[in-house]
């Protein structure tokens, strides 16, 4: 495997000054791997300006000498407990098979090393890289890297032809927008308790997952609060649905982004109540389309429900792993 490159490509930290050329090789990256671009300026400068993600001790980029990017990684270990990282990268297709995307991917490894100091003697740490199921240079160089595959996730997608049908609502539940301002911090915990059981689930400290919420969402040009479902059982929230207007590969195409029910309100039909409403307002906005991601293998069966309701998979996208330290493995693996 190559570990070096050409003298004269130069391997530094991005800056903020980087992004526009930045995000213009994600996209290229982009239309190489899925035939469309899907990463706006807006949420890639939402990532690096997030308070507790450190651009120059976080991201490595290759360039050449007039100045061109043409290799890109970055590592998430921003939990306060990081036994999973994550490593995400880019190479442009031209630059393939020169070592790049080997360089980056060593330099990143090392860099999450360095995370399991943070992380107590007996738990397990491990770093994931993932990419569509359809490109293969990705596969490779993964399975080069030594990692393996260990999950599958879904695109899933529904073309409405009509106002959907809002389905039975189990008794006492009342589906409604978030009041801003108001239920945020509700609305954050609710979805806390909503993932406990999604694979790959570590808790964080409350406080630090809301402002990082906060920091998306008020830095985001579309989030419309509006779009945030709750389902009320009297003053408790029982389950939510956060939604974009677009997603960021089709502007005409709206994003569940979040769907989740908490342990008690499960088997009840809220989860699909919570579907079809927001597949209704999303909608009424105009959207024909609605898409959202899900673990092919979910532990709670939300794949079932949404093939119920209509749902297909357009895309699938690989997770693999690598481990750094064996050890008590704290995240979610099972119900």
């Amino acid at each position: 495997m190559h570990t070096k490159l050409p003298d004269n490509y130069v391997i530094r930290p991005v800056a903020m000054a980087d992004l526009e050329t930045a995000v213009a090789l994600f996209n290229l990256c982009a239309v190489d791997e899925i035939g469309k671009a899907n990463v706006p300026l807006d949420a890639i400068r939402n990532e690096w300006t997030l308070p507790d993600f450190d651009l120059a001790a976080s991201t490595r980029a290759v360039f050449t000498p007039d100045g061109q990017i043409i290799g890109y990684v970055e590592v998430w270990d921003v939990s306060d407990l990081p036994s999973r990282i994550y490593v995400w990268g880019r190479v442009h297709p031209e630059y393939r098979d020169q070592g790049i995307g080997t360089y980056l991917l060593t330099w990143a490894e090392n860099r999450a090393r360095q995370a399991i100091a943070r992380v107590p003697d007996d738990v397990r740490v491990s770093y994931e890289s993932g990419c569509t199921s359809t490109h293969m240079p990705s596969h490779q160089l993964l399975r080069d890297m030594g990692l393996s595959l260990v999950r599958h996730f879904w695109q899933m997608k529904i073309e409405l032809t009509e106002l959907p049908e809002v389905g039975p609502l189990p008794e006492g539940i009342v589906i409604r927008s978030m009041i801003p301002q108001q239920e945020e911090r509700a609305v954050i915990q609710a979805v806390r308790d909503s993932f406990k059981d999604h694979w790959g689930y570590v808790e964080q400290p409350f406080e630090k997952e809301y402002e990082q919420w906060l920091h998306f969402s008020n830095n985001d040009p579309d989030y419309d609060p509006a779009l945030w479902f709750v389902a009320m059982a009297g003053e408790e929230i029982a389950g939510v649905s956060l939604c974009d207007l677009k997603s960021h590969e089709d502007p005409t195409m709206g994003l569940i982004d979040t769907l989740g029910v908490r342990r008690p309100w499960r088997r009840r039909g809220l989860g699909e109540a919570l579907l079809r409403h927001s597949f209704r307002e999303l909608y009424r906005r105009g959207q024909k389309k609605v898409a959202l991601g899900v673990d092919a293998a979910s532990l709670t069966g939300a794949t079932r429900l949404y093939e119920r309701a209509g749902m297909y998979v357009a895309r699938q996208y690989d997770t693999y792993e690598k481990e750094l330290r064996p050890g008590r493995e704290l995240s979610t693996q099972t119900v």
